[in-house]
């Protein structure tokens, strides 16, 4: 074997077993593949075989890779080993809230295309408010408890009376359907003008005034998302939808 093709070889352990394939296993060898190595795959297809390999090897997880008789460990250090970000596990990231705002805007055009024969309408504007706010709730609701628990630490009304966390996505989730609908505006105007407006002030304050450094409760109780601008600009897309939707039905029609 010539030195190039040594350099480009790869050991890899991972499980694959009956009732477990190893996901990191996979994404291990694919990653190293895609890197050009030849890899070595030794499946580690027991319990007794997994246990008494990560016992030979002192680690406590696998997959494990090899290079070049050097282990270099498993999915994540082969990540940083191939120089890509590898993120902490606190680690703050706008990803949640850029996939939700660039989806909602692409529905919104497809929508307006689809209704009104053009792309950009104020129709668009609304419906991508309306939608981000729908795609919001839904992020919140697959977790009410959690997310309730998150928004205790910076909501002034939730921490006044609990049940209002509880509440919230739905009230979230009921106005921005009907305001895709354009129906009883006269429900959904108040409901997004009263979360919206308690929001904004809470978060102003916990940010800006109190200066605390908080995960934003607004993509769900898990978020990662550091609370400021993108939480306080969520609550003022609603508060500007519940003005702007009943001025529009009142004077433009």
């Amino acid at each position: 074997m010539t030195s190039d093709q040594s350099a480009k070889s790869a050991i890899l352990y991972r499980m694959v077993m009956p009732d477990h394939l190893c996901p990191f296993g996979l994404k291990s060898k694919d990653l190293l593949e895609r890197h050009g190595y030849t890899v070595e795959d030794h499946r580690l297809e027991t319990r007794e075989e997994t246990e008494a390999f990560m016992k030979e090897h002192g680690v406590d997880t696998t997959p494990q890779t090899f290079i070049g008789g050097e282990r270099i460990g498993g999915y994540e250090d082969l990540r940083a080993h191939f120089g890509q970000e590898v993120s902490a596990e606190d680690e703050t990231s706008y990803q949640p809230v850029i996939a939700i705002f660039s989806v909602a805007f692409l529905m919104a055009l497809a929508a307006s295309w689809y209704a009104l024969g053009t792309v950009l309408s104020v129709r668009t504007f609304e419906w991508f408010i309306a939608i981000s706010m729908c795609l919001l709730a839904v992020q919140k609701l697959q977790d009410v408890e959690s997310f309730s628990t998150m928004f205790l630490n910076y909501d002034l009304l939730a921490r006044r009376w609990v049940r209002y966390g509880y509440l919230y996505p739905f009230g979230e989730a009921l106005a921005g359907i009907l305001m895709i609908a354009g129906a009883l505006i006269w429900v959904a105007a108040p409901v997004a003008l009263f979360i919206g407006t308690i929001g904004a002030v809470s978060v102003f304050k916990a940010v800006y005034i109190d200066k605390r450094e908080l995960k934003c409760a607004c993509v769900g109780g898990a978020s990662k998302v550091p609370l400021g601008f993108v939480s306080l600009t969520e609550n003022l897309m609603m508060i500007a939808m519940a003005i702007w939707m009943p001025v529009r039905i009142l004077w433009l029609g």
